[in-house]
Parts: C-alpha cells; structure tokens; sequence
C-alpha cells in the first residue's frame, strides 16, 4: 500500500507532473511493458522534481542508494574522481534513460550524476520499486531488459577505448548520439551537443584539441557540418562506415 503521505506530496507538486501514461519517451524508460493496473501502482510511487538546474547534482559518490533517476529531459553526466582528483565522465544520458542502477551493488553511489543543461527527472525510491517489481513480473523483466542495455553499453564503450582510433571514437560518438536522438523521436541529422568538446574528449580519451581538429576533418569531408555545437549529419553512410556500424536506419 502506498503511504497516504507520499500520494499528498505528489499532488502537492502535481503543477509540472506528467505520469507514465502521457509521458512521451515511456517505451524507453520503466513503464514500457507494463499493463494500465501496473502503470497506476508505478505511477503512485514516482515523485516528479522540479527542475534541474545547469550544474546541479543528482547525488554525490558515497551518497546512499535512495532512489533510481528516470530522466524526464535534459542531459545528465555521471564521472567519477580519479586517486588523482581528476574528473572522469562515464557516460551522458538522455530522456528515457535510467540514472542510479551501479549503486544497487553496493547500496551505495559509486559516481555523480551532473546536470549539463536544465532537466526534469522522475525520483523513484528503490526500496519500493524494488518491492514492486517482486510482484510484478512485467517490471521486473523491463528493470532487466534496462540493466542489461546499461551492461551492453559498458562493453561497447570497452571495445571503443581498447580497438578504436581518435577518428572512430569520435564518429561512432556522434552516430551513436544520432541513433539515440532518432529513437526519442527528434531529427538523427540535426542536434545540438550538450556536452563541450573538453567533456567529449574527456570520455572518448582524446584531448579537446584532437575533438576540435577531427570536427573540423569531418566537416571538410562532407561528413558533418558544425557551427558551434549545433551539429548537422551531412553524409549518415560515411559516418556509419567510420563507426564501423551496420548500415543506418534513419531519415
């Protein structure tokens, strides 16, 4: 049973709530899967935030697991802080994504999670997802098809760092944020980066002078067109060849 507490504090901050039945990147996050009954007992457990702010954390490395994070809209970028106190960005994550699933193991954050522009989350407490989904096999089964997309997504980044040039890293970036874009239902040849090329280089190992001078190869090859960090795909087969992915599906 949901504690009546929670139900008042969630139409008490009703005014910018969207619930998983009008959410519009759902089949992407937790409510894909699950039936109108299940939608309901999820949708009563979710706390919708207020915005977040530029620059703003979710939760700080060593902050106990209290809640999962599903990105309403926005960017966020979990890092960790290396023995050497230097920033080490693992990953940026769009609307859809889930942010949190690393602390389960240990109940504990092992990263942080930053905004990079003003974003909108959904908090969801673990403990009683985590109880949920006991009883609901359909959760269950989306928490495992998600947990194992994060998993996939980790060795492919492994595989980009350890096989991949400068040159590669950056095209199968930049395609694989197509890709992302296009399953949001927003253009896959037209984006705006929200990340800077110094957070770029910082996860894809390059420096921002090698992110710089690739970007502008790029656009000298007819491959992109940059202005800023508005980037416009101009040639989607020459940049899936240098990703070394299969042909691209994407208008």
């Amino acid at each position: 049973m949901i504690p009546e507490k929670r139900i008042i504090r969630r139409i008490q901050s009703g005014g910018c709530a969207i619930h998983c039945q009008n959410c519009s990147i759902s089949q992407l996050c937790i409510p894909f899967t699950l039936n109108e009954h299940e939608l309901d007992q999820l949708d009563n457990i979710i706390e919708r935030k207020k915005p977040i702010q530029k620059g703003q954390t979710l939760f700080k490395a060593g902050d106990a697991l209290k809640s999962l994070y599903a990105i309403r809209s926005g960017t966020i970028k979990s890092y960790t802080i290396t023995e050497e106190g230097d920033e080490q960005i693992t990953g940026f994550h769009l609307a859809g994504d889930l942010v949190g699933f690393d602390a389960i193991i240990n109940t504990e954050h092992p990263s942080f999670a930053q905004a990079l522009e003003t974003s909108m989350v959904c908090e969801i407490p673990f403990e009683t997802l985590d109880d949920l989904s006991g009883k609901m096999p359909n959760l269950r089964q989306q928490m495992m098809r998600l947990m194992s997309g994060e998993i996939k997504g980790d060795q492919e980044m492994i595989l980009l760092l350890s096989k991949k040039n400068a040159e590669e890293r950056l095209a199968a970036f930049i395609y694989n944020l197509s890709s992302r874009f296009a399953q949001r239902g927003f253009s896959p040849r037209e984006f705006r980066l929200t990340m800077t090329r110094g957070d770029i280089g910082n996860y894809l190992g390059l420096t921002v002078e090698t992110i710089s001078r690739l970007l502008g190869r790029f656009q000298k090859n007819g491959i992109l067109g940059v202005k800023g960090k508005y980037i416009a795909v101009e040639n989607m087969e020459k940049l899936t060849e240098l990703a070394g992915k299969a042909p691209a599906c994407v208008s």
